[in-house]
């Protein structure tokens, strides 16, 4: 800011700090700056670039002593932004089920009322998937199955372990294998 109306060989008269002194200090800054870009890039390959400047900043500092701002700065300039997946419209759902449940979260018997979803459980390089069916009585997992797929015979393979039942509400999520033609 002030670069506009002090030269920097006033300000080290001020200062009483020699020229070459200040300049070698400023060359040093950044050297160690380019060694900083340079990890940066390499921590952002061998991560895949799936890591923003917060997690990037707090991998480094474990070596380092950055600021968030300056990996932010660094990731922008050197295009080292995170990629983001961009999720799949699945388009319009097969059949869409009337919410009779009414927000009423809470059973009088067993085996009345039951809640259905999916969780994702990263496994190493691979993600594998959880359905799971939850009786709203007591809060016990009454079925569940696992898969590394998450399609329609996933979810149909817990809804199929499941006794024959009458009476008894089933409340799931509007997510397409629910509300597939199968399901």
């Amino acid at each position: 800011m002030l670069r506009k109306f002090v030269s920097m060989t006033q300000v080290c008269v001020w200062l009483d700090v020699p020229r070459a002194t200040y300049y070698r200090w400023r060359a040093a800054k950044e050297k160690t700056l380019d060694h900083v870009v340079e990890k940066v890039r390499v921590l952002c390959m061998e991560h895949k670039f799936r890591y923003g400047y917060r997690k990037m900043t707090a991998i480094l500092r474990r070596e380092y002593m950055v600021n968030h701002k300056r990996i932010q700065r660094i990731m922008q300039k050197e295009q080292l932004q995170c990629r983001v997946k961009k999720r799949k419209a699945m388009g319009q759902p097969a059949y869409v089920a009337e919410h009779h449940l009414k927000r009423q979260f809470q059973a009088d018997a067993p085996l009345q009322k039951f809640v259905a979803d999916i969780m994702y459980l990263p496994f190493g390089r691979k993600m594998m998937y959880l359905s799971s069916m939850l009786d709203l009585f007591n809060g016990e997992i009454v079925e569940w199955s696992m898969s590394d797929k998450k399609d329609t015979e996933f979810v149909l393979d817990t809804l199929h372990q499941l006794p024959a039942l009458s009476g008894t509400i089933l409340n799931r999520d509007q997510g397409s294998v629910y509300t597939s033609q199968a399901y």
